[in-house]
């Protein structure tokens, strides 16, 4: 008997360039697909995407840039990318940038290596930007070889970096990484447990997925708002009466990455951990505690309590994201640090790159020239 004849028709590759929420609902489907097939972060995720969109403060200052890589019916590649108006220059970044703490692009594991090259000179010749800037990039970031010269001179690295700490090891439980922590640690732990449970039954435990969340969410946003005007800082995911965070939060709880831990004192909620988990991987997103309550460190209580969860329950890692606070500095046991790349399209946009790259040359020269502190002797 003959073996059946099949036709290989090879598929038609095409590139797009989405501006609208109404295409960016229809094509989700097969870009959920391809975040599924390349093992991408929420952050890569349509709806995370939508949701911001849909949220997103000053809307009429930005546009949607969403570059797609077709194969046939089949999404290979996307860049998420928007672009923001700042001082009449038209920035191109990722979308949801603010709310995203690694940025890339999303490649089929089966595609054309050439196919996310392709695409971001699709999406550099469509226009519609002057400068160009993708921060927050990890080391194996996809759109990193995008720097090649051989695919242009369009992007370059830029000076701009930022950290993430992690706390990964060969731990198997969490009494076991607690116990490699300095003495101090551990004292100061317990001190703080001791001192908040004179003032009631304390309770640490993570949310149920049926628990309703926003009376948590604003707890959180109210907390938020405080430290953020302790600190001279603003951000528009904790705005009074904000639909953002809620947004965002519940693409995560829709995709069962949500985990949300809390520190309770009697019926008073004094910390709160807003993380979510993905690939083995605890990630603590949103961070906040009761400042009422700040001797006892209710915020490093509640972290070192969902490690000692995450790893109990074999979770390789804690990733604290982005971020290079203090407190994460002290508990982590690996760093990487986030890099950032540039470029620029027309007379203004390079305009503006140049003016940039002087900046940051005026202030490493001024703090080359700063005198350095006179080192102090044994005696002194």
């Amino acid at each position: 008997m003959n073996a059946p004849f099949v036709l290989a028709i090879p598929r038609t590759r095409t590139f797009e360039v989405v501006t609208s929420a109404e295409r960016l609902a229809e094509i989700a489907p097969a870009w959920t697909v391809l975040w599924r097939r390349a093992g991408g972060l929420v952050f890569q995720h349509p709806d995370w995407i939508a949701a911001w969109w849909r949220t997103t403060p000053h809307q009429e200052r930005r546009t949607l840039r969403i570059g797609l890589a077709w194969n046939g019916d089949r999404l290979d590649g996307v860049i998420a990318l928007a672009t923001f108006k700042r001082s009449g220059i038209r920035i191109l970044e990722w979308a949801a940038k603010d709310h995203s703490d690694y940025g890339d692009a999303l490649v089929a594991p089966d595609s054309d290596p050439q196919a996310i090259a392709r695409l971001w000179q699709h999406v550099f010749d469509q226009g519609g930007f002057d400068l160009i800037y993708l921060n927050r990039l990890l080391p194996d970031a996809s759109v990193r070889g995008l720097l090649d010269p051989a695919y242009g001179k369009a992007l370059r690295p830029n000076h701009r970096s930022e950290i993430s700490y992690r706390v990964a090891g060969p731990w198997q439980s969490g009494a076991e990484w607690f116990e490699t922590l300095s003495k101090k640690a551990r004292q100061n732990y317990r001190r703080g447990r001791k001192f908040m449970e004179e003032g009631g039954a304390l309770r640490f435990r993570l949310l149920d997925t049926d628990e309703p969340r926003e009376p948590v969410l604003a707890r959180v946003a109210a907390l938020k708002r405080v430290w953020l005007v302790r600190h001279g800082r603003v951000s528009d995911l904790f705005d009074k009466g904000s639909p953002v965070l809620a947004a965002l939060i519940s693409v995560l709880a829709e995709l069962g990455l949500l985990r949300i831990f809390v520190l309770e004192l009697d019926d008073t909620i004094v910390a709160v951990s807003i993380n979510f988990e993905q690939h083995g991987t605890m990630m603590a997103f949103v961070t906040t505690y009761d400042p009422e309550y700040e001797r006892a460190s209710p915020g490093m209580v509640l972290m070192m309590d969902y490690i000692q969860w995450s790893l109990d329950r074999g979770l390789a890692k804690v990733d604290f994201l982005c971020g290079g606070e203090d407190f994460k500095r002290r508990f982590a046991t690996q760093s990487v640090t986030l890099s950032s790349m540039i470029g620029a399209r027309g007379l203004r946009g390079h305009l503006a790159a140049l003016a940039d790259r002087v900046s940051h040359v005026a202030k490493s020269w001024r703090a080359q020239r700063q005198p350095k502190p006179k080192a102090e002797t044994p005696d002194e």
